[in-house]
């Protein structure tokens, strides 16, 4: 496979798996319907870069550090899995508060930073998405690429996650989807705080199966 080839194949292994539901969806998904498009979008920037920081680990081949050191891939996957806990909880507590949507530009600016703040660091405490990339990385690219690769692929996979997640946040952003969402805001937050906290249950309780 030449190189041109193994990029279009890691790519289109990296969309698939974005679109695969996961928390990265359910949170762009709340993010446009509960507080805007642009808070979706701004999530789904979050996402983007935390798929550039995958793939400049992969690309360094910190992957087989991960695979080789047992403990060190446990407790990432304990603190990405208690970090899920957190993020649900959070998501539970807040389900029973009304959002007030204000349309005045002085709140879009910590909304927005929050969004991709909250985009970013769930993207990055999921040990499953850093091997995810590195197997993808490990089986497609070649085992000496050019040196061209290390510049573009980055880019190219922003391009993928973030262009993947801000389809999503234009979807669910359209005014009647997020009249619908807030007049049933309390079970579809906990809803997606159930689902976002049985795969942090599921990621901790993979460390003691392999114990």
């Amino acid at each position: 496979m030449n190189v041109s080839s193994a990029l279009v194949a890691i790519l289109t292994a990296l969309l698939l798996g974005a679109i695969s539901p996961g928390p990265s969806f359910i949170l762009v998904v709340r993010s446009s319907l509960g507080l805007s498009r642009r808070d979706g979008l701004a999530t789904a920037i979050g996402m983007g870069l935390g798929g550039v920081c995958f793939s400049g680990v992969a690309l360094a081949g910190l992957y087989t550090l991960l695979n080789s050191v047992e403990w060190l891939y446990s407790g990432l996957k304990m603190a990405g899995g208690a970090y899920l806990l957190y993020l649900a909880l959070k998501i539970w507590r807040g389900s029973s508060e009304a959002i007030v949507i204000d349309r005045s530009g002085d709140a879009a600016g910590p909304s927005l930073g929050r969004s991709f703040w909250t985009g970013l660091t769930t993207q990055l405490t999921n040990p499953k998405t850093a091997i995810v990339y590195g197997s993808i990385f490990a089986a497609l690219l070649p085992q000496h690429p050019p040196s061209w690769c290390y510049v573009a692929l980055p880019p190219l996979v922003f391009a993928v996650e973030a262009g993947w997640y801000a389809t999503v946040a234009v979807c669910f952003s359209g005014q009647g989807l997020r009249n619908r969402y807030l007049n049933s805001k309390v079970w579809i937050d906990r809803c997606a705080s159930t689902a976002i906290a049985a795969l942090g249950l599921r990621l901790i309780l993979s460390v003691y199966r392999r114990a």
